[in-house]
């Protein structure tokens, strides 16, 4: 066993001191698979095209705002190694709903396809007249949460954003797991240890974030997370 070295091991915490992370906001996070796999499909002619391990991680999204009611969807986009989305919190305390419906109308997924004939998801309205903008303003790398969170109805205090993560990272993983067993193949690890977070603070801020996300399949090719 490697012996432990502080200078080699250390992680620092990049978490904003005295940030309260289950108070209202919005959150502009990003979610990266290990080693950047592409582990949920392809882009093909600027869209984006799921494979089964892609529609399992965009029925969790969606899924999201019925098990924490802090929480909603906004702009999100699901890439071939990592996912963006904006999310907002709203101040409720947790309540998991035992039976989740089918979420039907969910307007926030843009330039997906699905594989094997599952419908469309519906395309983003983007203000309009944004500049184009190459360059998002670096996130923070947040370390998610660990030891998964108590999900019975009642349940305080409200998540945080490392606990909604650590909750969605988790079902992906297991449910993805899953398939990888059904056809005897090793998954490895699923996702990379830490999320991406920037708290957005103001309109165009959003503006400028959510164009980027709507705009990711277009510009693959140029993104920092593309691999061929």
């Amino acid at each position: 066993m490697n012996k432990y070295n502080p200078n080699k091991h250390h992680r620092r915490s990049i978490r904003l001191k005295g940030y309260d992370y289950s108070r209202e906001g919005l959150y502009f996070i990003t979610i990266c698979c290990e080693d950047r796999i592409c582990r949920f499909g392809n882009i093909e002619n600027g869209e984006m095209v799921l494979n089964e391990y892609g529609q399992i991680a965009y029925n969790e999204w969606i899924k999201l705002s019925d098990r924490f009611t802090n929480f909603e969807l906004d702009v999100y986009q699901i890439m071939p190694n990592h996912i963006h989305g904006i999310i907002a919190l709203v101040g409720a305390t947790l309540a998991v709903a035992p039976n989740i419906p089918d979420t039907q109308n969910i307007p926030v997924a843009q330039n997906i396809t699905i594989a094997q004939n599952i419908p469309v998801a519906p395309n983003i309205p983007v203000a309009p007249n944004i500049p184009d903008t190459q360059n998002i303003p670096d996130t923070q790398n947040i370390p998610d949460t660990q030891n998964g969170i108590d999900i019975r109805a009642g349940a305080s205090p409200a998540p945080t954003v490392g606990d909604i993560i650590g909750a969605y990272k988790s079902l992906v993983a297991n449910e993805c797991l899953d398939i990888y067993k059904s056809k005897n193949e090793t998954m490895g690890k699923f996702w990379q240890r830490n999320y991406h977070e920037h708290i957005i603070r103001n309109d165009k801020s959003y503006q400028t974030i959510a164009e980027y996300i709507v705009n990711n399949p277009a510009k693959w090719n140029d993104d920092k997370f593309y691999i061929k």
